[in-house]
């Protein structure tokens, strides 16, 4: 049984989906099992470009099998408008598309309670995308007003919980916030079982038919979304996303356990970039930081928010490398650091007098860590018609093994280019 994992192993966008989609023609059954339309994998090909959010990468490729599992939470608005949007540039989403029934439902009073949280904190707002995914979340951990995606293709259960839930929700919200308007049971009632309705086809036992096709001895690839810094257990908290977004939620997420992935490949951004709030001890708010941004188009799939970008953390990638247990890594985005004459990596923090290549547990003591530098040569040059690592400049070659040899971790991929074919495969 050949199992695979992509795994991201810094503040996410780390260009998980063009890995996941090169990965895709050697596996029969591809895998979602975190997040919700909070991520964003971008893949191009044949000179088109796909944003995905909620959908995994497989959908991209005939004949593959794609597996939204319960570890994911679903705005099946969002993920319809989805489908749709991506059915328009010529792909066909079929019966191939599997979502669990186990998976929990995000509702528009999960967005509103965000957005009046995120306000309410102010200068010390988490920097949440605003779709309801940790509210959302919230609910699934408390139980009480938990809905699912199987309850939306059973009526008379979402008549039975919804009254209650927006009853609640109405009273909560219009203390926080005398101008809020009120949401209707009965409209969301109507709503949301005519979007069970059209999702129908695809809710399905996820766990039940991974576990069948384990047995069958079918390949499979698990899509990892965000990156392990956000996992919210072993992330730079609070300054996280609700769900473990390293390698360690690969079985909670999915149902499959973790013995049965044969390869765990960790994906990482050439340089570092984070969005929304937290520390990020590497960033460059001067020009370089501005020219990183502009070449690597740092803005977010989904938010389009510009990312906070630096030079590449190695104590934090390090970091996520041994959270996540990846066997190998791939290095993304090489090209965009190809104008620069100088680069630096950093290979140690100093917190409070103290060298330390440690990544901190506490928030206050990575916000007070001062990036160690270690200075190498740039490249200059083009390498984006580069297909072998032997064919690459010096100075590059030289900075992707100081990368292997800081995260500890081999390096089999280097990406050159947004495309398909723009990959060095070793």
């Amino acid at each position: 049984m050949s199992a695979t994992a992509v795994v991201g192993l810094q503040w996410g966008d780390e260009a998980k989906g063009k890995i996941v989609d090169l990965l895709t023609d050697q596996h029969e059954i591809v895998v979602r099992y975190l997040g919700g339309n909070n991520a964003g994998h971008t893949v191009k090909f044949d000179g088109k470009t796909f944003k995905l959010s909620l959908l995994p990468a497989g959908v991209l490729r005939p004949g593959v099998t794609s597996v939204i599992a319960n570890g994911v939470v679903i705005n099946p608005e969002a993920l319809l408008k989805e489908i749709a949007g991506v059915e328009s540039q010529g792909v066909e989403i079929g019966e191939d598309l599997l979502i669990s029934d186990r998976a929990h439902v995000i509702f528009p009073y999960h967005m509103a309670e965000e957005i009046i949280y995120e306000k309410l904190r102010g200068e010390d707002a988490i920097g949440t995308t605003m779709r309801g995914i940790g509210y959302c979340y919230r609910e699934k951990a408390g139980r009480t007003h938990a809905i699912r995606v199987g309850d939306l293709i059973r009526p008379d259960v979402l008549k039975q919980k919804l009254p209650e839930i927006v009853a609640f929700k109405n009273q909560l919200l219009s203390a926080l916030d005398p101008e809020h308007v009120a949401f209707q049971a009965k409209e969301l009632i109507d709503q949301y079982v005519d979007l069970g309705k059209k999702l129908e086809k695809h809710i399905t036992d996820t766990t039940a038919y991974l576990h069948h096709q384990i047995k069958a001895g079918r390949r499979l690839l698990f899509e990892g979304a965000q990156g392990s810094l956000l996992d919210i257990d072993h992330g730079t908290f609070p300054f996280v996303t609700s769900s473990n977004s390293s390698g360690a939620g690969i079985h909670s997420g999915s149902g499959v356990p973790e013995r049965h992935i044969s390869r765990m490949i960790g994906i990482v951004k050439a340089y570092t970039t984070r969005v929304g709030g937290g520390p990020c001890p590497t960033e460059l708010k001067d020009e370089t930081g501005q020219h990183i941004r502009d070449e690597g188009n740092e803005y977010g799939t989904v938010t389009g928010r510009p990312r906070r970008c630096g030079w590449l953390d190695a104590v934090a990638t390090k970091y996520g490398a041994e959270v996540s247990g990846v066997d190998c890594l791939a290095v993304m985005l090489l090209d965009v650091l190809s104008k620069l004459p100088e680069l630096k990596i950093c290979e140690a923090y100093e917190i409070n007098g103290k060298r330390t290549e440690t990544f901190p547990s506490q928030i206050d003591d990575l916000a007070a860590a001062k990036p160690i530098y270690r200075t190498l040569k740039g490249w200059q040059s083009d390498i984006c018609g580069v297909r072998s690592m032997s064919d690459l400049p010096p100075e590059a070659m030289e900075y992707v093994k100081v990368v292997s040899d800081m995260v500890g971790v081999p390096v089999e991929i280097v990406s050159v280019g947004p495309d398909r074919e723009q990959t060095i495969l070793e």
